[in-house]
């Protein structure tokens, strides 16, 4: 085993031959992720030198390339994001509900990620605020936080949609605090048929319009009886959603939401070892009940699943719906909170005795001193614009 192998040695080693190899067929997206990941926290991108006021240890930290798919930029920008969502936390009970979609749109969704993408969470999103307001459910207007995923254990395409929802909504008049079930959420096999129905009917509509693309093995489907028949198979398949249990409170969903937004397709913890053209990792095996497995693949094919799941620039990946929106989110959060009769949460005061220390001013390895700047140096060459982020 290889203590301490990350993607980027994967990159680094075998990038320039994948890039030769695969020069038709790589974008611009995959590129640049290739290039931040393999420049990552190296010369290349600049850094900083810092010594310690009090033993006078040297310390050179180079700059990451905050791509939003580097498995080393993620931890500070899912700590940053949760830490802005804990605030928005009510005291209920909340559900995981999982979205997902068939095969033949997976395929269809690879060759027009941001078209596709765009109408999966619209999808979601109608979904469960149109089942949510329905008396004969829950009544209510939800709120909600969805994340898209892309990839399985295995590293293989498969687009879906991650929801964590509050077990109740607001009430249309504003009044009232309407509560689910303590252990129900909605109907799975209701929530299943409206998403599919919503979910082609919006497909159909960007086919018809022109705003999707085929090629290789679907270039049948730009021809319109091809794609109605694709739809009409597709609708007969049982479209898989599905709600783990709840969470046991607030406290679990920080923890699970900390862990889970900001994942990329593989982390390099992962990772056990390179050794020639092969690559091994480890995964879990969900048909064998998560039995942990370990899997070998050619360089090349590791590189190519992983870019697989690269986000179009500008596409948020996680995103609010609901009483949760960025528009009015305040606002109904506080009237949530009157009437399930709880403190509003209290704004933080800045003292200024306790200022926290500037950026780069961090504690000494050595004796726990003050790390001081000397000196910045800049990138020897411009890096790639980094990702949008998924802060929003």
């Amino acid at each position: 085993m290889v203590a301490g192998l990350e993607v980027a040695d994967i990159f680094r080693r075998h990038g320039e031959d994948y890039r030769q190899s695969h020069d038709t067929h790589l974008g611009r997206v995959e590129r640049r992720v290739m290039s931040a990941v393999e420049m990552c926290r190296t010369a290349r991108l600049g850094g900083h030198v810092q010594q310690c006021q009090d033993c006078e240890a040297l310390r050179i930290a180079y700059n990451s390339c905050r791509n939003r798919h580097c498995p080393k930029c993620q931890g500070q920008a899912s700590r940053d994001w949760l830490a802005a969502r804990q605030a928005d936390l009510l005291p209920v009970g909340y559900f995981h509900v999982v979205f997902t979609v068939p095969e033949a749109i997976a395929a269809i969704a690879f060759q027009n990620k941001q078209t596709v993408y765009a109408i999966l969470f619209r999808a979601v999103a109608e979904t469960l605020r149109r089942l949510a307001a329905d008396p004969r459910h829950l009544g209510a207007e939800l709120g909600f936080i969805a994340v898209l995923h892309s990839w399985g254990q295995n590293l293989h395409y498969h687009p879906h949609i991650h929801c964590i929802v509050p077990g109740g909504g607001l009430s249309f008049d504003q009044t009232r605090w309407v509560a689910c079930r303590k252990n129900f959420f909605l109907p799975v096999r209701v929530l299943s048929r409206l998403f599919r129905r919503l979910f082609l009917e919006h497909l159909k509509q960007a086919h018809d319009e022109g705003q999707l693309q085929f090629f290789g093995g679907i270039a049948s489907l730009a021809d319109p009886a091809a794609f109605t028949r694709m739809v009409k198979e597709v609708r007969r398949v049982n479209w898989v959603v599905y709600a783990k249990p709840p969470f046991a409170g607030p406290r679990q969903v920080l923890a699970y939401l900390g862990r889970y937004t900001h994942r990329i397709a593989i982390s390099n913890s992962r990772l056990v070892s390179m050794e020639g053209d092969q690559v091994t990792f480890r995964w879990r095996d969900y048909r064998t009940s998560g039995r942990q497995k370990l899997m070998t693949l050619d360089a090349h094919e590791f590189i190519r699943r992983f870019l697989l799941h690269t986000v179009p620039d500008g596409f948020h990946r996680i995103r609010h719906f609901g009483l949760l929106a960025n528009g009015h989110r305040q606002q109904k959060l506080e009237a949530c909170r009157n009437l399930l009769n709880v403190p509003q949460p209290e704004e933080p005061v800045e003292d200024l005795d306790t200022v926290e220390a500037p950026p780069f001013a961090h504690r000494c390895p050595c004796c726990g001193g003050r790390m001081n700047i000397l000196g910045i140096w800049r990138p020897r060459q411009p890096a790639c614009r980094p990702a949008w982020n998924d802060s929003s």
